[in-house]
């Protein structure tokens, strides 16, 4: 039996998870196992993520660096971590 009764809108499910889902904080690794479209899409739904950096930086954020300045995202080196937050989200360096 095929599905032509039931019709699935997935996009239509995934914008009503997005505008129900509250903006938090992810604490993570940025190892390179963890691909750069889910982070950026993170970033996109209003989160804000702390990674602890594993590995070389430059490589590591080749493909995220983009794909969240693409979404007006805003990335930060701050020691041994990289914080990436939505373009709505300022990240206040003046004291560093």
């Amino acid at each position: 039996m095929g599905n032509s009764g039931f019709d699935l809108d997935l996009q239509a499910v995934e914008d009503e998870i997005d505008e129900n889902e509250e903006a938090r904080v992810i604490l993570g690794v940025l190892d390179g196992t963890t691909p750069a479209a889910e982070r950026a899409a993170a970033v996109g739904r209003g989160h804000v993520l702390v990674l602890a950096i594993d590995g070389d930086l430059n490589e590591l954020a080749a493909d995220l660096a983009p794909a969240v300045k693409r979404r007006d995202g805003h990335l930060v080196h701050f020691r041994e971590f990289l914080i990436v937050a939505p373009g709505d989200v300022e990240i206040d360096t003046d004291e560093l």
